[in-house]
């Protein structure tokens, strides 16, 4: 009974206390909470070197950042020197190999990063004389050589080429180098030829000009004692050689006269990258800066942003939307409204986004929306105070970016000082639909027709072609006739021409091929066991089994160890296409296939056929000049997600009379897999047994 009693008085206490509390009132936000900044301890060497040092003895570890200020720099034909700068620094000194720098760094358990121009570094406090003494050491008595330079010089060679036809890649591209000029230090973009014309020269000459001290700031926070590290400074920084950085103009970027778009074609493209942006004056010393950044925050700063519930959660366009909004004392930065979207919807996305900016600016937000956002940002600040680097990186804006010593103490109130009036004054300000320039770069062939009747406000939106390198150019031609004659069958007779006659591919019954590359620094191996109606896929990682396909009659699914997992019925149906000792064998007998037009495939012109699906679609390429086939992409659109793989085919070898490729270049994420044939086997090897 006296527990009853008991439970009772707490269940009407309970009762009582929510009586008193109205829940659909959001709770008044209590005074900001004071916040303790250490302020660092500074000194400066007599070769201009300034030094701060935060001492915090929480933790026995402490981090070291260099950074030097200075303004932008224009690389112009050698655009990509200061990569070789950034990935040549820290590969040991003058006075120690670049195996023995790497082997005792990571036996002290410590981290050493460069950039071209900055360092970091991170070790137990015990260790840091020793870590400081390699980070000053490798900074300041560079090792490069020419080994490691030709090595470098391949890597970005690659890299450039392995980008040739990512979307994305072609899209960050074209937005700076369209915003600021490609001729201006945001805008320039490495290729080929400019890395081509980087020698180890411009590289010493790049480092010795703007990889110096007057600009440069040494950051040291942790489990420290001022003195010895005024002491250690001094020891390893001061042999780094008093130099100021040569001084050059650049032309000032401005926005476009009228709103417009810029269109990149990319052939290859699933989905369409949006990019509404313009350029802004935003300085972190402005007296506007903290309204600017809610601004961007209410409209796209992240998953309860105004851009991302319009287009994903109300319209299903794409997996998200976001703004962005820089900041920066040497030249314009931007104000960006992105989103990856479906080629269908590309128009519609435009005017979406064009929408939310224009409603910031006319409406008023509301008080719950600034409430929620300046919550977040109270939370993100005084989360971020836990990390050394963040009050690093408080401590050089302090003294780079001209700000009042107690800009951070302050920070909370400054957040929450914003008010409505300021959110619409900062959003007429910094953004516009007047004159913004809105980048896409999509599939031209089946997004453009749209794009041409895209209006806002009552006006059409005028449309600029550039290339993939940013020239501006003509409206792409997809009304090129095919040849007379050509279709489909043709192409399909013609490959299985090419890959030794239509008599020995029908002769096929079964076919066993294996390819093996390396990802990751794994070894990745695909066998692929193939009837006319039966389909077995393994992927070994490291030779053992990871997982399969397996598809028989009605049946198709993933096989992981003993778990079979069906796939969707939808999909079943457009993978059925693929099967088939040779897939052309099946989609040309479901008639789905259809001649899509011409294409430049690796430099040479290729017929594209299409075989659609209601989720996987299929391209597949066939060179004109040799009827043989170039590339395969299947195109998986999910749940709003849109997945895209492909691969290269080249380097053709006979093997009992058929021709297989012998290279097959993959995309595995966004890395680029190159797989060799193995072995192919015609007609031996296949059991029923391989398709359990």
């Amino acid at each position: 009974m006296k527990n009853i009693y008991i439970t009772l008085v707490f269940a009407l206490f309970a009762f009582a206390s929510n009586a008193q509390i109205d829940r659909s009132v959001m709770p008044k936000a209590g005074p900001a909470p004071e916040i303790n900044l250490k302020e660092p301890q500074r000194f400066e060497l007599k070769n201009g070197l300034k030094v701060l040092v935060v001492e915090n003895h929480k933790l026995p570890r402490v981090s070291i950042q260099l950074r030097i200020d200075n303004p932008p720099i224009a690389e112009g034909d050698k655009a990509g020197v200061s990569s070789f700068v950034s990935s040549l620094l820290g590969n040991g000194s003058k006075t120690i190999t670049k195996d023995d720098f790497n082997e005792e760094v990571d036996f002290l358990g410590a981290s050493i990063n460069f950039g071209s121009q900055s360092a970091f570094a991170s070790s137990l406090s015990k260790y840091f004389p020793r870590i400081i003494a390699l980070m000053a050491d490798a900074a300041i008595n560079p090792n490069f050589t020419q080994e490691e330079f030709d090595k470098e010089k391949e890597k970005f060679l690659t890299g450039i080429k392995a980008e040739e036809n990512n979307v994305a890649a072609i899209a960050n591209k074209a937005q700076s180098a369209l915003a600021y000029g490609k001729n201006h230090p945001y805008g320039e973009f490495s290729t080929p030829e400019t890395i081509n014309n980087i020698t180890l020269e411009d590289v010493e000459k790049f480092y010795s000009n703007y990889f110096v001290p007057a600009n440069a700031y040494l950051i040291v926070i942790g489990d420290v004692n001022v003195k010895e590290v005024e002491k250690l400074v001094k020891k390893n920084f001061t042999a780094w050689t008093k130099a100021t950085p040569p001084s050059f103009q650049f032309s000032k970027p401005s926005d476009v006269q009228y709103t417009q778009i810029n269109f990149v074609d990319v052939p290859n493209a699933v989905q369409s990258e949006i990019a509404v942006e313009s350029l802004v004056e935003l300085k972190m010393s402005d007296p506007d800066y903290f309204p600017a950044l809610i601004t961007n925050q209410i409209l796209g700063g992240g998953g309860e942003g105004r851009l991302f519930l319009n287009l994903r959660e109300d319209k299903g366009y794409t997996y998200g939307s976001y703004s962005s909004i820089g900041d920066d004392k040497y030249a314009p930065s931007r104000f960006r409204a992105t989103a990856q979207v479906r080629n269908a919807v590309t128009d519609s996305s435009i005017v979406e986004i064009l929408k939310e900016i224009d409603k910031i600016k006319t409406q008023p937000v509301t008080e719950k929306d600034l409430a929620n956002t300046k919550a977040k940002y109270i939370g993100r600040f005084i989360m971020a105070l836990e990390r050394p680097e963040t009050i690093a990186g408080y401590a050089l804006n302090i003294e780079t970016e001209g700000l009042p010593k107690d800009y951070y103490k302050t920070y909370l109130e400054r957040i929450n000082a914003v008010s409505i009036s300021d959110v619409q004054n900062a959003a007429q300000k910094y953004f516009t639909t007047e004159n913004a320039r809105i980048v896409v770069a999509g599939k031209g062939s089946e997004v453009l027709e749209n794009l041409e009747k895209v209006s806002f406000n009552g006006k059409i939106i005028p449309i600029k072609y550039y290339d993939k390198k940013i020239n501006a150019t003509d409206k792409p031609d997809y009304n090129a006739a095919l040849p007379e004659g050509i279709s489909a069958q043709t192409v399909v007779d013609d490959y299985f021409k090419a890959i030794g006659g239509k008599d020995k591919v029908n002769a096929i019954t079964s076919l066993v091929l294996i390819y093996e590359g390396t990802a990751m620094g794994s070894s990745i191996k695909t066998e692929e066991k193939r009837t006319a109606d039966k389909y077995a896929m393994t992927m070994y990682m490291n030779d053992a089994p990871m997982q399969g396909i397996i598809a028989k009659g009605d049946e198709l699914y993933m096989k992981q160890g003993g778990n079979k997992m069906p796939l969707p019925e939808n999909m079943v149906a457009d993978m059925k296409n693929a099967l088939g000792i040779f897939p052309e064998q099946t989609f040309m007998a479901t008639g789905k296939a259809k001649l899509a037009g011409i294409e430049e495939i690796n430099g040479a012109k290729a017929y594209k056929i299409d075989v659609p699906g209601e989720v996987v679609s299929a391209s597949y390429f066939y060179a004109i000049e040799t009827g043989l086939k170039v590339k395969e992409v299947s195109v998986t659109n999910m749940n709003g997600q849109t997945q895209m793989q492909e691969a290269d085919l080249s380097d053709y070898q006979e093997i009992d009379g058929i021709k297989f490729p012998s290279k097959k270049t993959a995309s595995l994420g966004p890395q680029k897999m190159e797989s060799k044939l193995i072995s192919a086997t015609i007609n031996k090897g296949v059991t029923d047994a391989d398709f359990e």
